[in-house]
């Protein structure tokens, strides 16, 4: 069983960053492939970015790639999605998800091959 905790959304103006962070419990968080979602209001949640369990191989959308950055500390248990460029588009809610891997270099992009979610952050881009 993993739990995660996402940290770090808030209101920002555009062209400004962010830092998301994720926290998962467990002791294998190194075995997990991980991915960041997103949700605005009155859409479906989308992918915006995923990493494999290495660290060594990462995937994005087209809408955030060049701008936002994923990576993860194992000793940390943590990954991270650095958020560079901020759109006033980029406001939704962001989720970390979490899926075991058994081999590197898988990264998940679809949100139903993930098994565990954490609780969402408010990220917020004004004009």
């Amino acid at each position: 069983q993993v739990q995660l905790v996402e940290s770090g959304g808030g209101l920002v103006q555009a062209r400004d960053s962010l830092r998301l962070s994720c926290e998962a419990s467990g002791r294998t968080f190194s075995r997990y492939a991980m991915g960041w979602f997103r949700q605005a209001p009155g859409k479906e949640r989308e992918f915006a970015a995923a990493i494999d369990w290495s660290g060594g191989s990462t995937a994005y959308a087209d809408s955030v790639k060049g701008r936002f950055t994923i990576s993860r500390d194992n000793a940390k248990n943590t990954v991270y999605l650095q958020m560079n460029s901020l759109e006033p588009e980029d406001t939704a809610v962001y989720y970390c998800a979490a899926t075991f891997s058994s081999r590197t270099a898988v990264v998940v992009t679809t949100d139903d091959r993930y098994n565990y979610w954490g609780q969402g952050t408010q990220v917020t881009v004004s004009s």
